[in-house]
């Protein structure tokens, strides 16, 4: 095993290699014929005009990518303060176990601590059970209370549209 790693800000550039990374982990998360997304998609939003989010690339010493962090940051109204929110966190089988995942994490809270982040917070799929242990040995707590809800397609579409005068 290679226990040998660099850790480095994603560029335009890099969009064809987290890409592929993301298809990776699409695939483990079962959800592959959920994945609309394109290259052209993340460059746009990511190194456009307008960025929404951002990235951290982990590579072995033959930089081949082993890992990757998407992450951005949305606001706490009861701490006053941004929260780093990590959208998906990946590591490539053969890299696991290696401390690539706590490197990745590692980086974001200090990227969290320099940008005066109250919190840093993240999902988890509830069958991801390696995660989920891997999470707990970090001292992360889930948050049982809350459940996430989501709108897409026709959904947002229509509630978007929604004149109010029901």
């Amino acid at each position: 095993m290679n226990n040998s790693f660099n850790i480095r800000t994603a560029t335009a550039e890099d969009v064809p290699v987290f890409f592929n990374l993301i298809k990776g982990l699409a695939k483990y998360e079962k959800l592959s014929h959920e994945m609309t997304a394109s290259e052209a998609l993340f460059a746009k939003y990511g190194f456009g005009e307008n960025t929404y989010y951002q990235a951290l690339i982990a590579e072995n010493d033959d930089q081949k990518p082993v890992g990757f962090a998407l992450y951005f940051y949305t606001f706490s109204t009861f701490l006053g303060k941004p929260t780093l929110y990590l959208e998906d966190l990946f590591v490539v089988p053969e890299s696991r176990g290696n401390g690539v995942g706590k490197a990745l994490l590692q980086q974001l809270a200090q990227i969290a601590q320099k940008r005066d982040c109250g919190r840093m917070e993240w999902a988890v799929l509830d069958w991801n059970q390696p995660a989920i242990d891997f999470y707990h040995s970090l001292d992360a707590k889930p948050l049982s209370e809350w459940i996430t809800y989501r709108l897409t397609g026709e959904t947002l579409k229509r509630l978007a549209e929604d004149s109010g005068t029901e």
